[in-house]
């Protein structure tokens, strides 16, 4: 039992170790690595080892980080808040008033541009209002961007319809009739059109002779 458990043990033992094996006194067979002196001890040809080394493991160095060139400025909302999308305008003149927020407000070095119908109108600028004069009757699309002073966009709202309607004069004095005080105040009742007044005639009296 011995015998077999220090074979097991030489199994076990790594390749590089010598080992040697001989009887003792009592007729045992001994296994070791370090006979002792007188033994007669013989070195024993072990086979090489079946065991197979794992290959080292492989070090990927990690790919440079390359800082941007300057800051990110981007922004969380931009949003037409006047007039709303489908939105009807009455205006004789063709007048609309655009306004725009974004959030955060506008960095330094950015601007608001107005896209009417997919052209820009007027120029940038930082002010969030854009008045409209003489729009045309019909139906419009209208955008707002923000832009940098080289002209490179950074934000663009989404194109949003809106309905000019464009009463005539004739319309708006037919809806509310001038009255004798509103000729040269309201744009629909010009003093040209205002009714002459009836010459009361003079009645002359002449003496009876």
């Amino acid at each position: 039992m011995r015998t077999l458990f220090l074979g097991l043990l030489l199994i076990t033992l790594p390749c590089v170790a010598q080992v040697y094996t001989y009887v003792d006194a009592e007729g045992n067979r001994v296994f070791t690595d370090s006979p002792p002196d007188g033994s007669n001890a013989r070195q024993l040809q072990m086979a090489p080892s079946n065991r197979i080394e794992p290959p080292a493991a492989r070090t990927v160095a990690p790919a440079p980080v390359t800082a941007p060139s300057g800051p990110i400025l981007n922004y969380e909302l931009l949003r037409i808040t006047i007039p709303q999308p489908d939105a009807t305008i009455n205006d004789s003149a063709g007048k609309l008033i655009v306004t725009v927020s974004s959030d955060p407000t506008l960095h330094p070095g950015h601007s608001y541009r107005l896209l009417l119908d997919g052209q820009p109108v007027g120029t940038p600028g930082r002010s969030p209002v854009f008045p409209l004069e003489n729009v045309d009757r019909g139906t419009h699309q209208i955008a707002v961007e923000i832009i940098t002073e080289g002209g490179i966009i950074v934000e663009r709202t989404p194109s949003q319809p809106f309905h000019m309607k464009r009463v005539s004069l004739a319309q708006k004095r037919k809806v509310r009739p001038c009255e004798k005080g509103d000729y040269g105040v309201r744009p629909e009742c010009p003093l040209k059109d205002k009714p002459k007044e009836e010459d009361k005639g003079i009645i002359s009296i002449l003496p009876f002779f």
